[in-house]
């Protein structure tokens, strides 16, 4: 049976209890909780792990165009650069 927060409730101590072995011991109920926890904590991880390889996809599309970007730029740069420099070579007509 699931607690408030969605934990398993599992008996603490031996108050009441009929565990075997002082309490070491786990029954049926217990395990399943524990799996049900864990599959929740997989799937959780499943999709962070999803999560970040969108992410990463993103961030190298944002990368490369970012670079092709400051290519762009630095050959405009360029060719205005070289523009000035012979429209300033020529003499005034």
């Amino acid at each position: 049976m699931s607690g408030p927060n969605g934990e398993p409730h599992v008996p603490v101590g031996g108050a009441g209890g009929n565990d075997e072995d002082d309490g070491d011991s786990f029954g049926e109920e217990e395990y399943a909780a524990i799996n049900s926890m864990l599959d929740q904590i997989n799937s959780c991880l499943d999709h962070l792990e999803e999560k970040n390889d969108y992410l990463h996809a993103c961030l190298k599309e944002l990368l490369e165009s970012n670079r092709q970007t400051r290519l762009e730029f630095q050959q405009q740069s360029k060719q205005q650069n070289m523009e000035a420099e012979v429209q300033g070579s020529q003499p005034p007509a």
